[in-house]
């Protein structure tokens, strides 16, 4: 099934930060030969400001406005892998954003993996003062719930390459 025709509808990436959803989105799209955005980026170069200063000058609610705001335009879109920041399930009008023209895929993995991820990073203002694998097993649980009743497919990706996680995608997208 490798190279496919142009898939019509949109892929969606959705996880706890640090699940791979960048570096998935970007080989998936390539395999499949579709478009390739995140959200995050839409956001930046939407506000032109990073993340980490939407938070600090804004704060979360404002930000996850945007990022429903983003979801509704990428409605207009067919044929993309939308890498999505790792909050974006929690806003149930999201799902429904993602589903109308698309699939929701769940790249799930274990706080020991995420931590391993994003140890080194700065740019996780949800994390700022909580780098540690209990908080992010703390908030990964809160989200968890969210994440599932998001998903069309799920794929854990603990010990898997980015080929084999793109390869269990494709199957499941069939």
């Amino acid at each position: 099934m490798e190279n496919m025709n142009h898939v019509p509808y949109n892929i969606f990436l959705i996880g706890f930060m640090g699940a791979g959803k960048t570096t998935v989105s970007a080989s998936l799209a390539k395999r499949l030969n579709m478009d390739c955005v995140e959200t995050d980026q839409l956001i930046v170069d939407k506000m032109k400001m990073s993340i980490n200063d939407i938070f600090a000058q804004y704060g979360e609610p404002y930000f996850r406005d945007i990022e429903s705001n983003t979801l509704i335009e990428l409605q207009q879109r067919g044929g993309t892998v939308v890498s999505c920041g790792g909050g974006i399930a929690m806003r149930p009008e999201n799902s429904k954003h993602m589903k109308k023209n698309g699939r929701v895929v769940l790249l799930a993995v274990s706080p020991e993996a995420v931590y391993d991820h994003i140890k080194g990073s700065t740019d996780r203002p949800v994390l700022k003062g909580h780098m540690n694998i209990p908080y992010i097993a703390e908030l990964m649980e809160k989200r968890r719930p969210y994440y599932e009743a998001t998903a069309d497919i799920t794929v854990l990706t603990d010990q898997k390459t980015v080929s084999e996680i793109c390869d269990e995608i494709i199957a499941k997208l069939g």
